[in-house]
């Protein structure tokens, strides 16, 4: 049995988090790409999350944590948290806005160019562990030696601010029928329920994750947290070994199927978004398409909505995957 799903936020909650955000950047742009809509076979819209000032979807969610700590008198002279890229940018943005130091622990051989984005923001940067969960057990035990304020990768004032993402695209394409949203721990696809909740949306949700790290595909099937080692060399942001049990109660009973791409079709999804918008994504930020032309038969005549979650791939890695290497 899984444990009952925390509040998610409302309608007013996620406005509120849209103001907190919109001090730092606007909206992003949602595009309807003609070529995708040739590629999928179908009316496509891409919501263009990479177009924010760390690249990548999460820097919402770090502006709303820290705005609440705020709020609420509890802003701590250090936090820590774990990442492998997109989370820690965000809370080192958000932590720089505050004037708080900030630590992030990142597994060993974590992106260079994500780790140097990083330290641009005055984060201190530890190497530890293998995988994401050895960096996050790492940073853990640093918060408590030196008593600092642990950020975790899942939280419902991450979720607030998340959201908004979701409310901007879901209130721009009304009609959208069926949205793919990628699963690393869980805020980005938690915020897409919360945001089709609050605006009483009928979009259907479509988790999406690496067939090399499961997790999430295993634990919905289970109904209840499995663990899953991972492998995947592309989609770093999808890397996770073990579900959030909070994030896997909001998404059990609101998520239409939960769909795997490997790392080829994850790939083949960056060429294309490059090929046909000439943006670049991320491997986690190009696995709603993969999953989309996965299913491309079943969605013909139907509206998609694909989140391209974040640019941040080094140049290395996404030459050679332009390349076919």
């Amino acid at each position: 049995m899984t444990r009952a799903a925390a509040p998610l936020p409302t309608l007013a909650d996620i406005e509120a988090a849209a103001r907190t955000v919109y001090q730092e950047f606007q909206p992003t742009p949602q595009y309807r790409w003609g070529l995708l809509g040739e590629r999928l076979g179908t009316e496509c819209w891409l919501k263009h999350e990479n177009h924010n000032p760390v690249g990548a979807f999460k820097i919402r969610g770090g502006l709303t944590y820290f705005d609440r700590l705020a709020q609420r008198g509890e802003l701590p002279r250090e936090v820590i948290s774990a990442t492998r890229g997109n989370h820690g940018q965000s809370i080192g943005w958000a932590a720089r806005r505050h004037g708080v130091a900030c630590t992030i622990v990142v597994p060993h051989g974590n992106s260079v160019e994500k780790n140097a984005a990083m330290r641009a923001l005055g984060v201190n940067l530890v190497e530890h562990g293998d995988d994401f969960q050895a960096a996050r057990e790492h940073a853990l035990q640093l918060a408590a030696e030196r008593g600092a304020h642990m950020v975790p990768s899942y939280h419902p004032d991450l979720v607030r601010g998340v959201a908004t993402y979701w409310w901007e695209f879901l209130r721009a394409v009304p009609h959208m029928d069926v949205a793919y949203v990628p699963i690393g721990l869980g805020s980005g696809a938690c915020a897409a329920v919360a945001a089709k909740r609050a605006l009483g949306h009928g979009v259907r949700l479509v988790g999406v994750v690496s067939c090399h790290a499961t997790t999430y595909a295993d634990s919905f099937a289970a109904g209840h947290v499995v663990a899953s080692p991972v492998s995947t060399q592309i989609a770093d942001g999808l890397a996770v070994r073990m579900a959030d049990p909070d994030a896997l109660a909001v998404l059990l009973p609101e998520l239409d199927r939960v769909v795997q791409v490997n790392d080829d079709a994850v790939a083949a999804a960056m060429r294309a978004l490059f090929t046909d918008t000439h943006n670049v994504a991320e491997g986690a930020g190009a696995a709603a398409l993969a999953a989309a032309l996965q299913q491309r038969e079943a969605l013909r005549g139907q509206c998609v909505g694909l989140p391209l979650t974040g640019g941040n791939v080094d140049a290395a890695l996404f030459a050679r995957v332009l390349m076919g290497q």
